[in-house]
This record gives C-alpha cells, structure tokens and sequence, in this order.
C-alpha cells in the first residue's frame, strides 16, 4: 500500500494530524467484520486513550487474552514511525478465533455480533483483573454476564454493587422501562443498562425516527396484561422505554436483517436511513432531555444479502472523513457519507449501507 499511503499523505499534506497513524488492517479469509469494528474502536478517543494506559500500567504481568492482545495492536499502530501502512493484526484474530468457535471459520460474520461480544469480553476480564486485586478468594463470586450488561452477583443473599469498569464508563447507558397501570395510574419503572441500542427501521426514516419508535408507548391488553403489584390483578397498562443515563459513547445498531417467515431465511432491509452528523436524543428522561452527539464512525456492510458480503468502515478523525476497506485507507468528502444511508427502491445497485453508527456526546463525561 505504499502508493495509497503516500496518496493519503499526500492528500492531508500539512493537514496530516500530529501523532495520528492511518493504517489499513490486512484480511485473514473473511476478518473485515473484525476490521472495520477494530478501525471504528480505534478512532474512538476515549476508548483508544483508557486501553492504552490500561496496557502501559500492566504490561509487566499481562497475560494472553483479548484486551492485551487488542491493546497490543492499538500500541504497535500508535508506534509506528510511518504515517500510513498496513498492520496484520494477525495476534488478536488467532486468539478471537482460539476463543470462539464462532468466529473460527471463514464464513461471513456479524460486526455487530463480534462487537457485542467483544465489549462484553473485555468487562468480563476488567472485572477479574479488579477482584483478583480486591480479594484473595478465589471462589468470590463473578458476576454472570449477560447480553449487553451485567447480573450483579449475590452474596448470602445480599446484592454486590456492581464493579464500573472503564468500558462501562466509555459505553454503557441506563434504559428505563416505566409501565402504567390504566387502572390505578401506579407507575412501575425497571432499569436495565445497555452498551449499545438495536434500532427497527423503516424505509425512508431516519435515525431520529426509529428512536422515536423505540420509545412510543405501548398498550398491553387481552393476553398481554401487566400484574399490577398495587391492584393485586391483571390490569390494561401502558408501556414505554425512555433513556435514564445517556452513555458518552452511544453505539446504535440497525437492525438490517430480518427474518422473513415466508421465506423462511433472514433478508437484507437496503432501507434508507438518514443518520446525521449531528443527533439530539429527545427520548431521555428530563434531566438529560435533547442530550446532542456527533457520529464520528460508521462501520457499513456491503452486500444484498446476509450470509455474504463485506464490511467497510468510515471513520472521522481530526475532522477529516477517512474510507477504511481492510488494507486502503483513503481520505473522503464529508458529504460521501449521505451516500450509505441505504437505499430508497427495494432493488438498487447501491448495497453499501450504514450498519452500526458510534456517536460521542458533545457534553461533559
């Protein structure tokens, strides 16, 4: 890639960031799931800044696991004396694949499962790492992970609070589920924390919109009513999700495959989704109400279907728009990235469409 990388210097000239490294990632048979979710993580600030002093303060005893061999390859690329290249990160995709059997074969993967499962692996080890510190009983109990979140443990029946580890502070948020009974108006209200939202879509919606649809309010009747505790009895209810603690990373999913019953199989939705520069949340509680975030990666899949395909990712950096496609890297307009909303026929010859979209808040941490 030596002529790429000499274009893309050549293209930032004495724009080229301070310290900044823009390097593609070689494919190892069917890894750019992995790739473009690793360049996304990568540019993500916080994330990229907290993992490598995590790997600095104990690369003396680190042992072999994804967060060391991770933070390994973001050292190697923030090292390096080029500006531009390509990184093999050969380590990290052999220990993912020692670890998980569904990564193992050269079948097209989910970014977003890899993702989910990535992040969730990284909390499971932080918290070893914390109570291996905390407490010399190796039976202590851990606690149970769970998609997206955590199961506090017990101990002798009493809750444990908790361990926040630094992954938690980057991704995690705090969703509110309130239900309402009709009948005596008693509103019960039940947290659940998440590290990243799966949004339904809808052709010719935006993201705006299927957040709107996250939160509307539901009616549970006829077999769906709720138990109300007050009423002692089966009541009509309404119910609605609304976000308590907005994350300072907010990672939104769209949930492009769906399972159609007819044809028996998942489908591709190419739906076109605007997803903006710039996003005010108005589905939080009040204390957070019109929160606003700036989308700064978008890992896209390419392809029509859900079983073959290809991942790219569009990162921004130092305000400029990056194109990373495994090994190229290239620099883009800022308008380019209206080009992956999706599109608005059924049958297009544009299948590139944005996936899963990382935003950070304009606000405080």
């Amino acid at each position: 890639m030596g002529a790429a990388g000499s274009k893309l210097e050549k293209a930032l000239g004495d724009q080229f960031p301070e310290g900044e490294r823009y390097f593609g990632f070689e494919n190892f048979g069917n890894t750019c799931y992995c790739n473009s979710v690793l360049q996304a993580l990568y540019f993500c600030a916080p994330f990229r800044e907290q993992l490598l002093q995590h790997y600095a303060n104990n690369k003396a005893d680190a042992e072999d696991n994804l967060l060391t061999c991770l933070a390994d390859l973001f050292s190697q690329i923030s090292s390096q004396k080029k500006k531009t290249g390509v990184i093999a990160p050969k380590r990290f995709v052999q220990r993912l694949k020692k670890q998980n059997e569904l990564f193992r074969s050269y079948m097209h993967q989910d970014a977003h499962e890899f993702l989910n499962y990535l992040l969730n692996e990284l909390v499971e080890i932080l918290e070893k790492e914390v109570q291996g510190t905390t407490t010399d009983n190796a039976t202590s109990s851990s606690p149970e992970k769970i998609a997206n979140g955590l199961k506090v443990p017990q101990e002798n029946g009493v809750h444990k609070e908790p361990i926040v580890t630094w992954v938690h502070k980057i991704f995690q948020g705090i969703l509110t589920n309130e239900t309402r009974c009709l009948r005596c108006e008693t509103v019960t209200a039940r947290d659940e924390t998440f590290l990243d939202l799966s949004l339904d879509i809808e052709q010719n919606s935006s993201i705006t919109s299927c957040l709107k649809n996250f939160s509307s309010t539901e009616t549970l009747h006829a077999e769906d009513k709720f138990f109300c505790d007050k009423c002692c009895s089966l009541q009509e209810a309404q119910k609605r999700m609304k976000i308590k603690k907005p994350p300072h990373i907010l990672v939104i999913h769209l949930k492009r495959f769906k399972y159609i019953e007819q044809l028996g199989r998942y489908k591709k939705l190419s739906y076109r989704v605007v997803f903006p520069l710039e996003l005010k949340l108005s589905n939080t509680v009040e204390e957070y109400v019109d929160i606003e975030y700036s989308l700064f990666a978008v890992v896209v899949h390419v392809g029509s279907g859900p079983n073959h395909g290809h991942y790219v990712s569009l990162v921004k950096s130092h305000n400029h728009w990056l194109f990373f496609d495994d090994e190229s890297v290239e620099m883009i307009e800022e308008s380019a990235v209206q080009t992956f909303f999706g599109s608005s026929q059924e049958y297009s010859s544009n299948t590139d469409h944005g996936y899963i979209l990382l935003y950070e808040s304009l606000g405080t941490r």
